[in-house]
């Protein structure tokens, strides 16, 4: 199990996304894998990967519901990812790096204990991570030399402007093209931005509108524009968009082949209340389904918020208990992330253009491995 851990000295990222239209520079498969033989990269050609992707401090450092800009966005994560203790009655630092899993045992982040803190490199208690602050936040910034874009970028609280959508996204879509993969995409979020965010994409594949990434629509992806929901009750789960309506009450499976057999990107607004009401824990998450026996699906769940601790944590991994069963049982976080599960290092989706493409990665060949073992 490999969770990410930042430096304090932010990657020099390839900000040139226009270098080869957009599109990395794709290695020979042997390459890319050189631990899988031929029948295990024909089986890596072979499957599709359902992304399952938050919004807010994943694609958008931003958010509409709690009505925070790029600026306090980012402060904010940092408070997430920043790690310390009370000692006789006094916050103590236990990390200089910003991180996403704690640094040793007892540390707990500077949100768990305090919550959300305005102002809190600039003028709180996180002065000492303002270097990685203004780093990112300069990262985050527009290309100077093109004008404002309407939907693509967007004006800070310091009247800048920023990236609305994390160019490593875009760079994810086409990195995945170009090797070939056949992937979906459900944008999954709590949050309010869902909407505006299909209309965009939709756009950006569709129309070109993106001037860092003109080649989206050679892409052919197509984009469903209707929102969706997903509901949960303690009778079950309910999937709805537009005149479709798929639930638990049909089966666990109902689900995950609805989801398996999707096409292009689309979203659901999952269900927050639900998740308040389950005190935030792993019980009242956004729900996903995985087959660990299936070798054609795979689907991987990316949110900054999924924590290796039950008890705080915002997926709810419902694991199939053989090839053909309905039946489903509750997954730790910990059992699967890095294998369906990624929590977003919102940093290094910031300073590394193709941090999403190589967590992905990760995830496929740990899954491969994992099937292996799974079918003897």
């Amino acid at each position: 199990m490999s969770g990410s851990q930042n430096s304090c000295e932010t990657p020099k990222p390839s900000n040139d996304y226009r270098t080869n239209g957009g599109i990395a520079e794709e290695n020979s498969e042997s390459e890319e894998h050189p631990s899988l033989s031929a029948s295990q990269l024909l089986s890596l050609k072979k499957k599709k990967i359902v992304l399952h992707v938050d919004l807010n401090n994943t694609i958008l450092v931003s958010d509409a519901v709690t009505k925070q800009g790029t600026v306090a966005a980012l402060e904010y994560f940092l408070s997430t990812v920043t790690w310390g203790r009370m000692a006789k009655g006094k916050w103590e630092w236990m990390s200089e790096c910003p991180s996403l899993l704690p640094p040793c045992e007892g540390a707990v982040s500077y949100y768990s204990q305090f919550g959300r803190v305005v102002g809190f490199t600039k003028a709180g208690p996180g002065r000492c991570f303002r270097k990685a602050f203004e780093e990112h936040l300069e990262l985050l910034r527009w290309p100077s030399d093109l004008p404002a874009h309407k939907e693509l970028s967007v004006k800070g609280e310091d009247g800048k402007l920023y990236h609305w959508i994390l160019p490593s996204f875009f760079q994810l879509l086409q990195d995945l093209a170009s090797q070939g993969i056949e992937f979906s995409i459900f944008f999954r979020t709590f949050g309010t931005d869902l909407p505006r965010l299909l209309m965009v994409v939709q756009r950006a594949l569709e129309q070109g509108t993106h001037p860092l990434f003109p080649v989206l629509p050679q892409l052919k992806l197509s984009v469903d524009t209707t929102p969706g929901q997903i509901r949960c009750n303690t009778k079950g789960v309910i999937l709805i968009r537009g005149e479709t309506r798929v639930s638990t009450q049909d089966g666990e499976r109902s689900l995950y082949r609805y989801l398996s057999s999707s096409h292009g990107l689309g979203g659901f607004q999952d269900h927050f209340n639900w998740w308040a009401r389950n005190t935030y824990t792993i019980m009242g998450g956004k729900p996903v389904w995985i087959d660990p026996f299936d070798s054609t699906i795979q689907h991987i769940f990316i949110d900054d918020n999924i924590r290796q601790n039950d008890d705080d944590t915002i997926v709810h991994p419902k694991v199939f208990l053989d090839p053909e069963s309905s039946e489903t049982r509750t997954a730790s976080i910990s059992e699967l992330y890095d294998l369906c599960l990624i929590q977003t290092d919102l940093l290094r989706a910031i300073s590394e253009p193709s941090y999403f493409t190589q967590r992905i990665q990760i995830c496929m060949d740990n899954y491969e491995r994992n099937l292996r073992q799974q079918l003897g």
